[in-house]
């Protein structure tokens, strides 16, 4: 009796065993799986190879489609190709499923940018301009400060680049948008006073460079002119800013020769 209620002891453990082996990894596995690929990816996004990277979180998404991290890193990653439609789509999905993350809804807010969608993006925005939790809203802040710039409503502009300002001193971003819109304001001097600040904080950045070097054209100083033009074919030769500055060199020469 004892012996066979042994060898039923032991049927029924095998039978567990194999049961368990048959079952496939658990969800937690699963997780842990999904985590890795996804900061591979994440990794290879801070290096710029959206390629590689889209292929990790394409991995990713196949074990744990529902990951709002993952559908925002996914949205980031086709805006880094150029794949506006495609990362409007996760944004979207990323947005679906936690509806209180900043970070999805500001990069679809920079999508819209991309897309000239001034409007739209704009009431991106400042659905998380308010949010006190938002742990970087200079970046909105900046990002509205540009919409309304595009839009022609300069004193918005103004408005929101100041904000940013006022939670991110010396950010490069809302100091060179408050450049291009005081020239647009035909405030010359208030332009080279910012866009010289956003060169202190971004001293390779030869967009900057190029809207300072018009800054100093305004105001008729032709040497600092011609030096922060040949700072941008310095920073970013072959370039389409390059060959605009090389045009504006050989009008500014031929002017002084």
């Amino acid at each position: 009796m004892r012996h066979q209620c042994f060898i039923n002891w032991m049927a029924i453990f095998f039978t567990v065993v194999i049961l368990i082996a048959c079952s496939g990894p658990s969800q937690y596995e699963i997780n842990k799986q999904s985590e890795s690929y996804r900061e591979i990816g994440e990794a290879y996004m801070r290096q710029g190879n959206f390629t590689a990277a889209l292929a990790e979180l394409l991995k990713a998404e196949k074990l744990t489609p529902y990951d709002h991290i993952l559908q925002n890193d996914l949205g980031f990653c086709y805006l880094g190709k150029n794949r506006l439609d495609l990362s409007v789509q996760h944004l979207k999905k990323a947005i679906e499923l936690k509806p209180d993350y900043a970070p999805a809804k500001n990069n679809l807010g920079v999508v819209y940018l991309k897309q000239k969608n001034w409007n739209a993006a704009i009431t991106t925005f400042k659905e998380i301009t308010d949010n006190l939790l938002y742990a970087t809203p200079h970046f909105p802040l900046s990002n509205l400060g540009q919409a309304y710039y595009n839009l022609g409503d300069l004193d918005q502009a103004k408005y929101y680049y100041l904000e940013a300002l006022k939670r991110k001193a010396n950010f490069p971003n809302a100091l060179r948008g408050l450049g291009l819109t005081y020239i647009k304001k035909n405030r010359p001097q208030d332009a080279i006073y910012y866009l010289e600040k956003a060169l202190q904080t971004a001293p390779n950045s030869a967009p900057i460079y190029f809207d300072l070097a018009y800054a100093y054209q305004k105001v008729q100083d032709q040497e600092r002119s011609i030096h922060a033009y040949e700072k941008v074919l310095e920073l970013a030769p072959n370039s389409t800013i390059a060959k605009q500055a090389e045009l504006s060199l050989y009008h500014i020469k031929g002017k002084r020769y």
